[in-house]
């Protein structure tokens, strides 16, 4: 009998329908509704959590994020990709390993940080290994409005470019870049953004090293038009007139509870407010995923997630408790 994963969060169960190996460490997993109905539509550029049975150093079952890489328009399936992460904390081995067709496992409902802006008169993609998939989902949606992009995919050898041949099949342009076939070259940043249409919105996801390439490449483009998300955690500011400020302890206040907790430098909000036993959703505990994204009544936050730091940088409402301190003595959150 295929095992059920009982979960804590919200949400709903889905069957493993399908995997199959898509390139070199990447399984592509098809998740249908248990109860045969339409799954919660979704976005291009959405992703899923997904709920495993291993557990964290809190004792809870780990939640990962996966984006979904399927066509926007089906209703009865969510297919997303997993690679093999050599630095795993459990989930990635865990659906290489042990997930299997029939298992029943929890997932939450489709959430979109990495928007696709539908209107541009052209898009420029730009995937690293396995950051493949939103952009799969993207190249897919742009493609069924008849819209123009171009998509560079970034990988070392053409065996580990995954879903390579269902990007080739679009209507669209799609420019391999393999650097670690003899003559290969790393993607030329400044070829790239010299190549895009003015007009373009250009998207990344990708490893850091390319990711940073990509921003620092794409910064005299108006910020709007450009998007980006992290699957590892945006390296922390270096600027010693911020980052310093906030290392420190401080206060934490929950406006509901009226409960007022110290954060010591060695720990994260979210460390405190577990161990006081309060009630709070999180996932990644790396700022990536924006799970544990909080309101923020009172005080300044000092952004360390890959959510909001970006465009969102000054935003004093919100936080995202798995990483991100306080500039000053206290915050007031709204727990």
């Amino acid at each position: 009998m295929a095992p059920t994963i009982s979960m804590p969060t919200t949400g709903l169960n889905v069957r493993v329908h399908t995997r199959r190996v898509v390139a070199e460490g990447v399984v592509a997993i098809e998740l249908h509704a248990v109860d045969g109905y339409e799954l919660s539509p979704f976005a291009a550029g959405s992703h899923i959590d997904v709920e495993l049975p291993v557990r964290d150093a809190h004792g809870h079952f780990i939640v990962r994020q996966y984006s979904i890489c399927n066509d926007p328009a089906e209703r009865y399936r969510y297919v997303i990709g997993v690679g093999r992460d050599v630095n795993t904390r459990g989930g990635s081995a865990y659906v290489h390993d042990e997930l299997k067709v029939g298992d029943i496992i929890h997932i939450s409902t489709p959430r979109n940080h990495f928007q696709l802006f539908e209107p541009a008169a052209s898009s420029v993609l730009v995937a690293g290994g396995i950051g493949v998939t939103p952009l799969l989902a993207m190249a897919r949606r742009l493609s069924a409005l008849g819209q123009s992009w171009t998509l560079y995919y970034c990988a070392r050898t053409p065996e580990r470019a995954a879903f390579l041949d269902e990007l080739k099949a679009l209507p669209g342009r799609v420019i391999p870049v393999f650097d670690g076939v003899p003559g290969g070259t790393p993607i030329d940043f400044a070829r790239v953004m010299a190549d895009a249409p003015a007009d373009a919105h250009l998207y990344c996801c990708g490893p850091t090293t390319l990711m940073e390439a990509f921003e620092r490449a794409a910064a005299t483009r108006e910020s709007s038009s450009v998007h980006v998300e992290w699957f590892k955690p945006r390296p922390a500011p270096t600027d010693p007139t911020t980052s310093a400020d906030a290392q420190g302890e401080f206060m934490v206040k929950l406006a509901n509870s009226g409960v007022t907790l110290t954060v010591p430098p060695k720990k994260s909000i979210l460390d405190v407010l577990i161990e006081a036993g309060i009630a709070v959703q999180y996932s990644c505990c790396d700022g990536v995923c924006g799970t544990c994204e909080t309101r923020v009544l009172d005080g300044v936050p000092a952004h360390r997630d890959s959510v909001l730091l970006g465009d969102d940088a000054n935003a004093t409402d919100r936080i995202m408790v798995c990483v991100s301190r306080c500039y000053g003595d206290s915050l007031t959150l709204d727990l």
